[in-house]
């Protein structure tokens, strides 16, 4: 038997699992909705296809340098500019493959073995499960309606004594997954200053910038120039598939960035480094998918709570959403199995979200189409009938 590194014993991501257990029944003819993963429902934009299209006619498509094309660096200084107001020198943003290399590469720059990060509960599982891999302590931090379901300076003091630890590094998603919560700009610069007075690596991910419904989210770099912001074209600009992101990193981390990421990745695809800069000025297209998706969250709004699925946090961002599921359930991952088996909707247990709680809870999204958002909640209705 081929020995394992304990740092490989990570709790396996049940989002996808239920995205591949729903395209084995697609592809044997099953008629399923799945709502189990932030999929935009729309393609990449326009502007987006044919810069590629053009690219692969015409062009040779090979490495980049380690942090990205120089147009795309620039074009996302000017997005800083135009969207935040805040003058951000290229140099200092770096292309990855995805957020989640983003992670990865702020994670091995900031932290080194033993280190304590905070993160929210209930939050994104690959936080917790790459911060365990690389052998950084993971200390969850609870959010609730007490903390308007966002991190403050006064939740992460009660961690730190709870744990027994000082924090080196913070990390905060707004909008978040799963809750959807916008955190607000005083309450975000409040944790930033919080951090920057405590000597704390502040990480905001940002990747659900964009897909708001009551309000613009506040970023990080408008607080000053030490936080670490990571993005994505993934969510907003809907290229999952293109695998492109991109961070904001304070100067002293520029050269021990771009050297990690040389090694790990070499350089983010050319092609969709490409495709991204034509993507970034496609706002048009790209409101009317945010148009479709606030339709979808007012339905999902209505319906769930009518059957049941009772909200646990306000929807005000990103694609999901988070639902009690106590009075029918106190396994929500059997549940989410029944209800794919029964129905052909999928869904994502809390519990990766919320190792204490999520056995109560269950995560929808609701980035595909009107016509899946109301067949699935009749279908679901029905079952629960």
């Amino acid at each position: 038997m081929v020995p394992l590194s304990k740092r490989s014993a990570v709790d396996p991501f049940h989002a996808m699992d239920v995205l591949a257990e729903a395209n084995r029944r697609r592809q044997a003819g099953r008629p399923v909705i799945s709502m189990a993963v932030g999929q935009p429902g729309h393609a990449a934009p326009a502007a987006a296809l044919e810069a590629a299209r053009t690219a692969l006619e015409h062009g040779r498509i090979g490495y980049t340098d380690a942090l990205g094309l120089p147009d795309l660096r620039q074009a996302l200084s000017g997005y800083y500019r135009r969207k935040h107001g805040v003058d951000i020198d290229a140099r200092r943003i770096a292309i990855t493959t995805g957020s989640s290399a983003g992670f990865n590469l702020a994670f091995l720059t900031l932290f080194d073995a033993g280190d304590a990060v905070a993160i929210a509960r209930p939050g994104y599982p690959a936080y917790r499960n790459i911060l365990r891999a690389l052998g950084l302590v993971v200390v969850e931090v609870p959010v609730s309606a007490e903390t308007h379901y966002t991190l403050t300076p006064e939740s992460l003091e009660a961690a730190q004594t709870r744990a027994g630890v000082r924090l080196k590094g913070v990390l905060l998603a707004s909008p978040a997954n799963p809750t959807g919560t916008v955190t607000g700009r005083l309450q975000l610069q409040r944790v930033s200053d919080y951090c920057r007075l405590h000597d704390i690596a502040f990480i905001s991910d940002e990747i659900y910038h964009g897909l708001t419904y009551s309000t613009d989210a506040a970023s990080a770099v408008e607080f000053g120039d030490d936080a670490i912001i990571i993005n994505s074209f993934s969510k907003y600009y809907c290229m999952t598939g293109w695998r492109i992101g991109w961070m904001v990193v304070p100067d002293a981390m520029v050269r021990p960035l771009e050297c990690l990421a040389q090694s790990l990745y070499i350089s983010a695809p050319e092609l969709s480094q490409v495709a991204a800069i034509a993507a970034l000025g496609a706002g048009d297209e790209l409101e009317l998918y945010k148009d479709s998706c606030r339709a979808n969250r007012d339905v999902l709004q209505q319906r769930l709570p009518e059957f049941g699925f009772d909200l646990l946090s306000p929807m005000d961002g990103a694609f999901y959403a988070y639902v009690d599921v106590s009075r029918f359930t106190n396994d929500s991952m059997d549940f989410a199995r029944r209800m794919l088996a029964e129905t052909d909707v999928a869904a994502t247990p809390g519990l990766d979200f919320d190792p204490l709680e999520g056995h109560r809870a269950l995560r929808l999204s609701y980035a595909g189409t009107m016509a899946e958002m109301v067949e699935a909640t009749d279908r679901i209705a029905g079952w629960l009938r």
